[in-house]
C-alpha cells in the first residue's frame, strides 16, 4: 500500500525545482509565515526538489528550542517531504547553528556551505552568498569566529533564555551596523563570484543573502555565465523556479 501511495504521489511531480532564501521567519511576522506555508502547499508540493539557501529563520538559537512555532514549521516541511519533494538546506548567516536534530525533524538534508549540484544537466553552484561579500570585513571577521567549534560550543552551552536575549541584542546591533554600511560593501565582490565559478568549473551560481533579486550576466571560465540572486521575504514571497528549459524569479504578496 505504501509503495502504491509513493507511486501516486511521485507521478504528480513536475520537472520543477524551487530555490528560496532569506525568509527570516519569526513568530512576530505571521504574514511571512502564512506566505511560506502557502508556498509549500501551492508551489513546492508539485516540485521534485526544494533548496533553502539559508536564513530560513530570523535567528536560530539552538535545536533545543522546541517552541510551538518552530514545531509548526518543521511539521510543514516534513509533510512536504513525505509527499515526495526532496528538501535541501544550506546554512545562512542567521541560522548557522541549525543542526541535525531540527533537520531530521523537518526532513531536510543539510548541504555544505558551497555545493555543486546537477540541475537538469547543468553543473550549478549554490550557496547562501555571505562569503562572497569579502569587502564587509567586520562581518567576515565575525563569521570566521562564529563558525569555530569553540565559539559554537560556548554558545550552545548557555541557557536557552540567555541565548534568546543574546540573539535579540545581536539583531539590533546588526541592523544598526547595516544601516551605516555602504551598499557596495554589503554586496558581493565581483572577483569573488568569478573565482567561485571557476573553482567549481560552473557557469551558473545561485545564492541569496544580499536581498537583491536579479539575474546577472557575466563571464567566467572564458564563457558566458550567470549569477542568480534570490529575493528576501520581508515584503513579499520570493523564489526561483527552474525547469529543464527555463529559470524565472517569481514573487507573491504576503497577504
Amino acid at each position: 500500500m505504501n509503495n502504491l501511495m509513493d507511486s501516486l504521489v511521485n507521478s504528480t511531480k513536475q520537472e520543477v525545482t524551487y530555490f528560496i532564501a532569506d525568509l527570516h521567519l519569526a513568530q512576530n511576522r505571521p504574514d511571512m509565515t502564512a506566505c511560506f506555508l502557502r508556498f509549500l502547499k501551492d508551489e513546492a508540493i508539485h516540485a521534485q526538489r526544494l533548496y533553502i539557501l539559508g536564513d530560513l529563520f530570523e535567528a536560530w538559537i539552538g535545536d533545543d528550542d522546541d517552541s510551538a512555532y518552530l514545531t509548526t514549521i518543521a511539521k510543514a516541511l516534513s509533510t512536504l517531504s513525505t509527499l515526495g519533494t526532496a528538501i535541501y538546506y544550506i546554512h545562512g548567516n542567521r541560522d548557522f547553528l541549525l543542526g541535525q536534530p531540527f533537520a531530521k525533524k523537518s526532513a531536510m538534508i543539510l548541504l555544505p556551505e558551497v555545493d555543486l549540484i546537477d540541475l537538469y544537466g547543468k553543473n550549478v553552484v549554490i550557496m547562501h552568498g555571505d562569503t562572497l561579500c569579502t569587502r564587509d570585513i567586520s562581518y567576515q571577521q565575525f563569521r570566521k569566529k562564529s563558525r569555530s567549534w569553540w565559539w559554537q560550543a560556548i554558545a550552545k552551552s548557555l541557557p536557552l533564555f540567555l541565548r534568546k536575549k543574546i540573539a535579540a541584542d545581536y539583531r539590533k546591533k546588526s541592523a544598526a551596523a547595516t544601516a551605516i554600511k555602504s551598499q557596495d560593501i554589503m554586496d558581493v565582490t565581483p572577483d569573488e563570484v568569478i573565482k567561485c565559478l571557476e573553482d567549481h568549473h560552473s557557469q551558473l551560481l545561485i545564492h541569496g543573502h544580499t536581498h537583491r533579486p536579479a539575474i546577472h550576466e557575466l563571464s567566467a571560465n572564458n564563457k558566458e555565465a550567470k549569477r542568480i540572486v534570490l529575493g528576501d521575504w520581508y515584503e513579499q514571497g520570493a523564489w526561483l523556479k527552474v525547469t529543464p528549459t527555463s529559470m524565472q524569479l517569481m514573487n507573491r504578496p504576503l497577504i
